[in-house]
């Protein structure tokens, strides 16, 4: 992370927001990066030290809930709309127009919704992690499924998403006391669909004085642990109360098409590369029926699921080569 970064807060959408930013103030070349859960602006620290280099000037906010932006206490101040609504008011805030978008796990699922709600205000977009899943998103179709009765049915009730439903619960797993084990362990085990699905809640396994993988440092977990000590777990927990939330609200998007141009970008042993006919829908025509300017599809193989970080060099080079064209 050669990148010199810089904080500043700017008050948006009516919350304060901490944004970290790389890069040439003056560029018109901007990326947006939006960071997935339990993280923080800083697991984007690679991708922006390689595309300040280049001339982008990147901006990377913790979003609500997280880090050192406002944590509104009521859960349903976590929808999508009031966290595209963030984004939004953040490109106000700057005076960005139109900007280039890469998202990671929620900031993935809150990047498929701004370009279905704002395409206006996004050039292109690189999409990590997690799918575009109409089902999972919006309410559509005489058959709809609300979205924790999928995972509950697919998965069944101790899978992660079920397990944070219930207020009170998932922060007794996640307490902030027990921060710097919890993100060892979700970093380290990389969210592969047997670290996800339920059995024994995270902090109850063994506790691991297992060595960090290459590319995470005992500083990196500082740097996230220490966060997390401070602010607890549950902002980011209430992304996953809205999610039936999100899905009636979605309603109004029920058949439309994301029409941004888009790059997406999986490794072979993520968990969301796993969900039930995912690779199918990826692959075979459905992902690009709904994302009608999809360009590209990598699967980057041996990555897991914080792409980003493990595979640094790679995610940051396809970011690179794929904004390069607009």
């Amino acid at each position: 992370m050669a990148a010199m970064i810089r904080h500043r807060t700017v008050e948006a959408n009516g919350i304060a927001m901490h944004v970290a930013e790389a890069g040439d103030e003056g560029s018109q070349r901007v990326v947006v990066f939006l960071h997935g859960f339990p993280e923080l602006w800083y697991s984007w620290r690679h991708q922006m030290g390689h595309l300040a280099a280049r001339g982008y000037r990147c901006v990377a906010p913790d979003l609500r809930g997280y880090g050192a932006t406002d944590a509104p206490p009521d859960v349903a101040s976590y929808s999508a709309f009031h966290v595209v609504g963030d984004v939004v008011a953040l490109l106000d805030a700057l005076g960005l127009g139109k900007v280039f978008v890469v998202g990671h796990d929620w900031g993935a699922i809150i990047a498929w919704y701004l370009c279905l709600f704002r395409a206006d205000r996004v050039t292109a977009l690189v999409n990590t992690s997690v799918a575009f899943m109409r089902h999972v998103f919006i309410r559509a179709g005489a058959a709809a499924v609300k979205t924790t009765d999928y995972f509950n049915r697919t998965y069944g009730p101790t899978y992660y998403i079920c397990r944070f439903q219930e207020p009170g619960v998932a922060e007794k797993e996640f307490s902030p006391a027990n921060a710097r084990y919890i993100v060892r362990q979700i970093l380290c085990n990389r969210f592969t669909s047997s670290a996800a699905g339920g059995g024994k809640p995270a902090v109850e396994r063994a506790a691991g004085g297992e060595p960090l993988p290459s590319w995470l440092t005992e500083a990196d977990v500082d740097h996230f642990a220490s966060e997390f000590e401070r602010t607890g777990f549950t902002g980011g927990i209430n992304y996953y109360r809205n999610m039936d939330r999100n899905w009636e609200l979605a309603a109004p998007w029920a058949d439309a098409k994301v029409m941004v141009p888009t790059k997406f970008i999986v490794g072979d042993g993520d968990l969301t590369y796993h969900y039930p006919g995912i690779q199918d829908y990826i692959h075979k025509g459905g992902f690009k029926a709904d994302v009608p300017m999809l360009e590209d599809v990598v699967v980057v193989p041996g990555a897991g699921h914080f792409i980003q970080q493990e595979k640094a060099d790679e995610v940051s080079n396809h970011i690179q080569d794929f904004f390069s064209k607009f």
